[in-house]
């Protein structure tokens, strides 16, 4: 089912702040907790009294076939905010039905050929109205309650915005331990990942993402804006009552054990600076 025009505002964002519950329980969690964090579709979720408007910030490049469950999570997820919730996708050098998928789900489309991240996300940033900004990439799906969660944080006015816990669509052995190399950098800056959330005017007073990475700049972004809400007396919040889940496309297309084997590769994705990697890895990757 679409989604109405009248809905607007919102932007995700990617990370996991390890600061208030140890990393390891992210792959843990029995089943029966990790279910009983998600609202069934049916329940109405309450915004808070004041309700903000968000603008919603997607990147696509060829992504008809996990695009539509993307938008579908985000229009269940603002059914508490009618006319409140404005989606922009930014299309690079798509060949396929993502944009008319988008349109479909009444998305403002925006277009940014360049193989840049943080260039893709900014360009969808700069045509945002709402005052909360989140992105989120789309293969990822929001669980039904995010968007009031992101709200009652930031009504709160203790937190400069933040990361979501992230669940990948499947787990294995090589996924696990992949999850496990990459879990110390995410202690050594106590960020997260995976859908970013914040007042439009704090990502602006920060420049949005940093143009010169050209991979990991979503890791590059949460530092930064966890500094600025340090310097503003506001921490940097991962939310755990809410979650994205995350396709496992690139283990599904590489294997599930590429990354172990290729360390050198994890080091010049994670360096930002080198587009022969990034390129490999994310912009010219097969869908």
């Amino acid at each position: 089912m679409g989604m109405s025009p009248r809905y607007r505002r919102i932007v995700v964002l990617r990370f996991l702040d390890f600061s208030e519950r140890p990393p390891f329980l992210l792959f843990v969690l029995p089943l029966d907790v990790i279910c009983a964090s998600i609202v069934p579709l049916g329940q109405r979720i309450q915004p808070s009294s004041a309700a903000m408007n968000f603008s919603i910030v997607i990147p696509a490049r060829d992504e008809e076939a996990y695009i539509g469950a993307c938008l579908e999570s985000i229009e269940a997820a603002a059914l508490p905010y009618p006319g409140l919730v404005e989606i922009i996708v930014a299309l690079n050098r798509c060949t396929d039905r993502t944009e008319e998928i988008a349109l479909k789900h009444g998305a403002l489309i925006v277009h940014d050929d360049r193989k840049n991240l943080a260039m893709i996300r900014n360009t969808a940033a700069r045509q945002a109205h709402g005052e909360i900004l989140v992105t989120i990439d789309a293969d990822s799906a929001m669980t039904p309650n995010m968007l009031t969660e992101i709200d009652r944080l930031l009504a709160s006015g203790k937190y400069i915005g933040g990361g979501s816990m992230i669940y990948p669509e499947r787990m294995s052995p090589g996924i696990f331990l992949t999850l496990m190399l990459l879990a110390p950098l995410v202690l050594r800056h106590r960020v997260s990942a995976g859908l970013f959330w914040c007042f439009r005017k704090d990502f602006e007073a920060i420049r949005g993402f940093n143009e010169r990475w050209i991979s990991a700049e979503d890791i590059e972004f949460a530092r930064r804006l966890k500094a600025y809400g340090k310097a503003h007396g506001k921490g940097f919040k991962t939310i755990w009552k809410a979650h994205i889940r995350t396709s496992c496309r690139k283990f599904d297309k590489f294997g599930d054990w590429y990354l172990l084997k290729n360390p050198r590769l994890v080091r010049d994705v994670l360096g930002g600076k080198s587009q022969e990697a990034a390129d490999g890895f994310f912009y010219d990757f097969e869908r």
